[in-house]
Formats: C-alpha cells, structure tokens, sequence
C-alpha cells in the first residue's frame, strides 16, 4: 500500500494561516521566525511559505522558548546548538562502533594467535 503526503513529515504541505490556525500564533510570527532564519519555511511556486510537520514542530518548540522570555535570535542560538549536538552525538555513536569493531577483531586475532601458539608441532 503506497503511503499518504501526509505520512511524510518532510513534505511541505501547510500554509502560513494553517499554521498560523493550528498553533493559534499571528501570521507576523511566522514571517518573523523566516526572517530571523529560525525556521526556513520552503515555498511554492506561487512564492508562499509551505510548512513540513516537522517544521511545525519546530515552531511549537520556538514558541514556547519566545514565551519563556528568549528573543529570536537567541533561539536561532539555540536551534543550532542542539543541531551540534545531535551531530557530535552521531560521531560519538559511530566512533563507539568503530572502536568495538576493532575491538572485536582484536580479540579474534589474539585468540587465532593464542590457537597458534597451543596446536601442537607438526613432526
């Protein structure tokens, strides 16, 4: 069964007043959170702002952090910090792989060695 647009939730889909609608937030906001560059809604041909659900995510996230009193540009701070992180953590999880990786091929070779070492002298 193929999935719905819906399903994705990188698909540009809402607009600014659905948005706006569903967050119960001003459309002002909205075009201030592009203009700040904390959240980059795509746009359509047309040239309207099309918003994905994890963009709306996003902006429900922003939102709060506006009314805990941060301004934009501390938010767009913010956003992108927690994007580092999330990128140094999936370097972390891969080097932790690598690094039990080669652990692991270091225990078989020691042990290929240890075999070695205990088979008994051909004569």
């Amino acid at each position: 069964m193929p999935s719905l647009p819906l399903d994705d939730e990188n698909l540009p889909l809402f607009t600014v007043g659905q948005v706006s609608q569903m967050l119960e937030i001003q459309q002002a906001f909205l075009r201030r959170l592009d203009e700040f560059r904390v959240v980059r809604p795509s746009r359509s041909a047309g040239g309207q702002r099309r918003y994905t659900r994890r963009e709306i995510t996003v902006v429900q996230y922003v939102t709060n952090l506006v009314d805990e009193g941060m301004t934009l540009k501390a938010v767009r701070r913010v956003l992108e910090l927690e994007e580092r992180v999330r990128e140094l953590e999936a370097q972390r999880d891969a080097l932790q792989a690598a690094i039990a990786e080669r652990d692991a091929r270091l225990a078989r070779l020691s042990q290929s060695r240890s075999d070695l070492r205990l088979s008994p002298e051909p004569e």
